[in-house]
């Protein structure tokens, strides 16, 4: 019979530590036994590039396929604990070249003597020698080698900054590159509606390049009211601390891509902030390959910087009144900004006062009062209304007089906006923005192109060579625009305003530089300017 084992003479069970790590897997400390051991942390994916390192970053070049996730690590590295500043090492001895060294020398000596290009006098007829290092052809080949002709434009300031003008911020753009503020959607209200919208015609949405359709003026009126003129933010002061318009808004929101000049005035009144734009500023113009590598340059002719975001500006106005139908809606309360004296007819646009909560960690919670803007409306398939906003990107540079859009817009459509997303990041991003902030279900793109004349007596005209829909959030992941760091730029450049005394300010970016300056200006800038053109307006009349 087998023996029976007391229960004395059983071996005893120890129950092993398990440790929980709520926020992944692994030990959550080190064990007393591999304390101060250097170490260096890897991932399982890493791959085998070499056994050692003998001369640490040295060689992350010649292994760079092979870095660790985690990089390379200064944990195995010697340091030496005395001073030894005061030691040198005295070699009176000429040093030593290899043999490469020596020929590489001689080779650098020889080949700038050797002849490479003859050209003749047209003087004397003669034939000349050019070393390769007077070549003014290779000297011109290797200074625009890599580079654009960005630094070769000059940029016009938006605005003189003049010399009694007081520097309060500044800002740039690396310190608010990673500014995150995520605002509840479902706390936007809409205090005010009014205006008229047009139906969009789904007939334009049938255009090709085959069946192109030119694009027709129109002598309706479009209203570009600043913040403190409009009637109805004055009666909803009382409604928050910021006001802006959607326009205002969306250039602070994205001013990280912008790269050309521009600039908005600032009135601190109390406990509220008013963003203002001035009233001969170009503000409202839009840009043209501001983010492209070419810039466009020249200050004369059709494809100067003037030109083309006047073209660009007409193109859009024209385009978003083409595209409608007579189908009206109509909201409770009337365009405010429609005089009964007026001659044209208004554009179609509604206007939404939108009640908007900016809330930040550890911030005073602040309320924006926005104007937005709304172009069209059109009916879904299951009959649901939808407000849309109708923009328009137009092709200005025609190779040889060669439309590139009318040969590839029907094939190779993501080509192209892929291009026009580079070469117009951020005019994109403030019409992202812009239908973001309105509410917009769509976001309605059309392609126009130039038509050149027949004849020299003619003018240059546009073509309607087709249409393509967007929601605005999925096409704001597109273009790379988060919205999030959007919200995060505009509350802290809130915040700074917020600090400032009571008075008049103008924020500035600088042409080409990636920085904001907000300056403290009298109170009377800007207005004696306002009271100029006003005198010379009235003196035109009376002539």
């Amino acid at each position: 019979m087998p023996s029976v084992i007391s229960d004395e003479e059983k071996p005893e069970f120890v129950t092993p530590g398990v440790v929980n790590n709520p926020e992944g897997w692994g030990p959550i400390s080190i064990p007393e036994q591999f304390r101060d051991i250097p170490s260096q942390p890897f991932s399982k994916s890493d791959n085998l590039g070499q056994i050692t390192d003998w001369t640490g970053n040295l060689l992350e070049r010649r292994y760079k396929n092979y870095n660790q996730q985690f990089g390379t690590g200064q944990h195995y590295s010697y340091f030496h604990e005395e001073d030894e500043s005061s030691f040198q090492l005295v070699d009176s001895s000429k040093p030593q070249r290899s043999l490469y060294q020596r020929s590489r020398a001689r080779y650098q000596r020889t080949r700038h003597q050797r002849p490479t290009q003859r050209v003749q006098d047209p003087k004397t007829g003669r034939m000349t020698v050019i070393p390769k290092y007077n070549n003014p052809m290779r000297r011109n080949n290797w200074n625009n080698r890599g580079h654009d002709n960005k630094s070769q434009v000059k940029l016009k300031s938006s605005v003189e900054v003049r010399k009694d003008w007081e520097l309060q911020v500044e800002i740039e753009f690396s310190q608010i590159a990673k500014k995150y503020l995520s605002y509840p959607e479902a706390d936007i209200v809409n205090l005010v509606e009014c205006g008229t919208l047009e139906h969009y015609d789904k007939r334009y949405d049938r255009i090709t390049t085959k069946a192109e359709r030119p694009l027709a003026m129109t002598n309706r009126l479009f209203h570009y009211v600043s913040t403190t003129d409009d009637p109805i933010i004055r009666e909803l002061a009382k409604e928050g601390h910021v006001f802006a318009t959607d326009s205002i808004l969306a250039t602070i929101m994205t001013c990280p891509r912008s790269y050309y000049s521009w600039d908005i005035i600032i009135q601190r009144v109390g406990s509220r902030l008013f963003f203002d734009k001035r009233d001969d500023s170009d503000f409202d113009l839009l840009t043209v390959n501001e983010t492209a590598n070419d810039l466009p340059g020249g200050e004369g002719g059709s494809n100067s910087l003037q030109k083309l975001s006047l073209e660009a500006t007409y193109i859009n106005q024209n385009f978003s009144q083409q595209c409608l139908k007579r189908e009206q809606k109509t909201f409770k309360r009337p365009n405010p900004f429609v005089n009964e004296d007026d001659d044209n007819e208004p554009s179609s646009v509604a206007y939404r006062y939108r009640k908007i909560p900016l809330l930040g960690p550890g911030a005073e919670p602040l309320t924006l009062i926005c104007r937005t803007e709304v172009d069209a409306v059109t009916t879904s398939a299951n009959g649901e209304e939808k407000f849309m906003n109708i923009k328009a990107l137009n092709e200005w540079d025609l190779k040889g007089g060669a439309s590139e859009w009318r040969q590839k817009l029907d094939t190779q459509r993501g080509d192209i906006l892929t291009t026009e997303m580079k070469n117009n990041k951020c005019k994109l991003a403030k019409w992202t923005v812009s239908s973001i902030l309105a509410g917009s279900d769509l976001l309605k793109f059309g392609y126009v192109t130039r038509s050149m004349p027949r004849s020299s007596g003619e003018s240059i005209g546009h073509s309607i060579l087709g249409t393509q829909e967007f929601i605005p959030k999925q096409f704001a992941g597109q273009i790379s625009l988060d919205m999030n760091n959007a919200w995060g730029i505009l509350r802290v450049i809130v915040d700074r305003c917020m600090q400032l005394k009571d008075g008049k300010y103008v924020l500035y970016k600088e042409p080409g530089k990636g920085i904001l300056r907000i300056y403290k200006v009298p109170l009377n800038t800007f207005e004696e300017d306002n009271d100029d053109s006003d005198d010379e307006d009235e003196e035109e009349e009376e002539k």
